[in-house]
């Protein structure tokens, strides 16, 4: 029945599909930024022992992880498995999360335009029509070395021609790891599998399946998928093709609302002059970008924080687009000028595109 059940379903193996999942990504920007927490059991939540007992762990590095800390646990549980001399909780900072999550999915789109984001740590990319590098083994070394020359993050990168094994490859070598399932190995890979690391497949479902001996995925492929959808309804059915590495679900590119791109500067910057240097370049890169992506945009907005973390965002429209650097240069560096003058070094400058249209609509006058 299994193997009946194999031939009869298409599966597409002609796709190159790349999962990238950065290592403990907020606990690891915050040891970035502070070494001292290196070795310790650092958590990314409110502090219970501050909050009345309240809060939820965003994730752990993997210190604490070691005595059993993962994300979503409560904060107040953590700190119970801990040791004291060893635990820190540290407030999330979306913002620079976010920040530093721009800059990696800026060097996914040096390599393809077929990203879907997961979250601020984790995509798909489909590199099927990249033809820049020699095979996908290389492009995926180079993403890993990019991501961390840029940030000094480290990512496990899973590489296969579906996004559910590009996802368990990722996960099956972590942290920094890099796992290539080809089409002709993919049942050998699934087969010792734990069935819990199967997309789907969470504490309710996972009792089920091993009441009825269901424990690996040589099991799962075993299984008759008839049963399973009766069990499971349509997941069922998807357990059974996963179980025979199918998964022909597309790479979903999400249309951009807004392109942008901001630099963080140590030292600060200290003059108009840096300032405008450094929007110049900034512009650059937007308006590749919008070329990368055929997008042009009515609205420019500046983004600036000085030393003090004071952010303050301009923004400035017009009737017709902005598609090139001198374009949004020059709205870049109005909106710069009507701020006034440099009071406090900056931190950070930033430059985004937004009311974004595709290329397509060009800019026409009209003689009325």
């Amino acid at each position: 029945m299994g193997e009946l059940f194999r031939l009869e379903l298409p599966n597409d193996t002609s796709r190159r599909i790349v999962h990238v999942d950065m290592d403990a990504f907020y606990a690891s920007i915050e040891m970035r930024d502070r070494p001292e927490y290196r070795k310790k059991a650092l958590v990314i939540a409110h502090d219970p022992r501050k909050t009345g007992g309240k809060g939820v762990v965003t994730t752990a590095n993997y210190v604490a992880r070691q005595y059993g800390v993962h994300s979503a646990m409560a904060a107040q549980e953590a700190l119970r498995l801990l040791p004291k001399n060893l635990v820190v909780f540290k407030d999330p900072d979306f913002e620079k999360y976010r920040s530093v999550s721009a800059q990696i999915h800026a060097i996914f789109h040096q390599v393809t335009n077929l990203i879907q984001p997961v979250a601020l740590d984790e995509a798909y990319l489909d590199v099927t029509a990249n033809t820049d590098f020699s095979n996908t083994i290389s492009l995926a070394v180079w993403l890993q070395r990019s991501i961390e020359a840029a940030t000094h993050l480290t990512c496990a990168v899973g590489v296969s021609y579906n996004k559910f094994l590009a996802k368990m490859a990722s996960e099956y070598n972590k942290p920094g790891g890099r796992t290539v399932v080809a089409p002709e190995d993919a049942i050998d890979f699934l087969a010792p599998q734990s069935i819990a690391k199967f997309h789907g497949v969470g504490k309710k479902t996972l009792p089920r399946l091993e009441d009825i001996g269901i424990h690996t995925g040589a099991d799962l492929r075993q299984a008759d998928p008839q049963m399973l959808e009766r069990m499971f309804g349509k997941m069922g059915f998807v357990f059974a093709e996963h179980a025979r590495g199918i998964d022909n679900r597309p790479v979903e590119v999400r249309d951009a609302k807004s392109i942008g791109r901001e630099r963080t500067y140590n030292p600060p910057l200290q003059s108009d002059a840096a300032v405008q240097t450094e929007l110049q370049r900034i512009a650059d890169m937007v308006a590749a970008s919008l070329v990368k992506h055929e997008r042009h945009g009515k609205t420019i907005v500046l983004k600036s924080r000085d030393v003090d973390f004071v952010t303050q965002t301009r923004r400035v429209s017009s009737e017709t687009y902005y598609d090139t650097a001198e374009q949004i240069f020059d709205a870049a560096w109005q909106l710069w000028n009507e701020q006034g003058r440099l009071d406090k070094p900056l931190r950070l400058v930033g430059i985004t595109a937004t009311s974004l249209a595709p290329m397509t609509f060009q800019n026409i006058d009209l003689p009325l």
